[in-house]
């Protein structure tokens, strides 16, 4: 049964996150983890052989230990608030932060009686005040930039220092105890902060191509009201002008009326023909630079990508079919599943030109986003009597879409039944 949740889970949210949601959830497993690690490795363990079998040195141990795991447990209840205030998705957690410093200083009050009335054995107390500084050093990681935070550590090194000073700690045993907040502060730096800093450069490099996306799309739609207020105002001016003329030449009774009214016709009637060539242009894709492009966009994302086949001599109603094929196939390869590979194959025969995508690292659910995509697909194939077959199974999504050929219109060079390798 646990095994069978544990698969339930992998198909429906771990397959289903993109590279980035699966490198922060890692690295959230981790940061959970690394607390409790060192309560292990160096407060419980050590503590617990090391302290003398006496009422006061057992009570003040125990109670320490007890500290040790509120702070793992703390700081694991903290940690998603914390990582949102590095990645700029939520404020400064200051409640959170105080707790883990309250924490770590009751814990450091216990290592000092202990160190006081001499209840633990051989100078063990280095241990567990390595680890109470750090999940206090962790969450600080997060919440303050890094000149703050040794600040921070400075002060807590310094005051350390002095307190064990205090109840007769002297020489190489005071110098490790310093040497020990630093090499703390220092672990706990390089463990929360390089992480998070890789986090925040992902996300920040994922919004920019969103941007980029956005500023193609804008600047598609300013070529295309650009090139239609060309064609549209020319001949509009032209047709508001000859139509003022041609009211005029009917009020006198003129029958030059008659041909000015003609001759806005026409120019309608080219203005319309004019429209459908900026619109078919728009809309129409090249099925070459679609191929290049899909590539370029594949292999920048990290996946290897193999094209064969040419489009050159296709018709263009069959070209601008095929590449919508190809944005759609390649929106698919990018948003679901984890693909690694992604074989693009082109061949061109004398009755038909197929287009077969394949990719591995897919879903076993296809998503609602892509069926409703595949439909669209669909509907444009049937504009020029294509098809569009899909299979997914054991990891591997395969597109085939098949638009046929007319043979008055075969491409030069197309031989039957083999591909046309690039």
């Amino acid at each position: 049964m646990v095994g069978g949740r544990v698969r339930g889970w992998w198909k429906q949210e771990w397959r289903d996150r993109n590279k980035i949601e699966k490198v922060e959830f890692q690295s959230m497993v981790m940061w959970h983890v690394m607390p409790w690690f060192f309560f292990l490795s160096w407060a419980s363990l050590p503590l617990g052989v090391s302290m003398k079998h006496e009422t006061l040195p057992m009570i003040l141990g125990w109670t320490l230990i007890a500290v040790a795991a509120l702070q793992c447990v703390h700081v694991n209840r903290s940690l998603r608030r914390s990582v949102d205030h590095y990645l700029k998705r939520a404020g400064m957690p200051r409640r959170d932060l105080a707790v883990a410093g309250a924490l770590m200083a009751v814990g450091l009050g216990l290592a000092l009686a202990l160190t006081a009335t001499d209840g633990v054995k051989d100078e063990m107390i280095g241990f567990p005040l390595l680890f109470l500084a750090v999940p206090f050093g962790q969450a600080l990681g997060f919440a303050v930039p890094i000149r703050r935070f040794f600040v921070h550590f400075a002060a807590l090194d310094v005051l350390l220092v002095g307190a064990f000073a205090a109840v007769g700690v002297r020489g190489g045993e005071l110098v490790g105890l310093a040497v020990i907040i630093v090499v703390a502060g220092l672990l706990t730096l390089l463990t929360s902060r390089c992480g998070a800093w890789t986090l925040a450069v992902m996300w920040e490099g994922d919004r920019a191509r969103e941007v980029e996306a956005r500023l193609a799309v804008a600047e598609e739609r300013l070529r295309f009201g650009r090139d239609l207020h060309d064609v549209m105002g020319r001949n509009l001016a032209v047709i508001a002008l000859k139509s003022e003329l041609a009211v005029q030449l009917a009020r006198r009774g003129r029958p030059e009326a008659v041909d000015q009214m003609v001759e806005v016709q026409r120019i309608a009637r080219e203005s319309q023909r004019e429209v459908r060539e900026v619109v078919r242009g728009y809309r129409e894709a090249d099925l070459a630079v679609e191929l290049a492009g899909a590539q370029g966009v594949l292999e920048a994302a990290g996946i290897d990508c193999r094209v064969s086949g040419s489009s050159a001599g296709l018709p263009v109603s069959v070209q601008s079919a095929l590449g919508w094929v190809v944005r759609e196939a390649t929106t698919n390869v990018l948003r679901h599943g984890d693909a690694q590979r992604c074989d693009i194959v082109l061949t061109v025969t004398g009755e038909r030109t197929t287009l077969t995508i394949e990719n591995d690292g897919a879903p076993e659910i296809v998503p609602e986003s892509t069926g409703s995509g595949l439909a669209g697909l669909r509907e444009r194939l049937a504009m020029v009597d294509g098809t569009l077959d899909v299979t997914s199974g054991g990891g591997t999504f395969r597109l085939a879409a098949q638009v046929p050929l007319p043979r008055s219109q075969k491409p030069a060079g197309a031989r039957e039944p083999e591909e046309v390798g690039l």
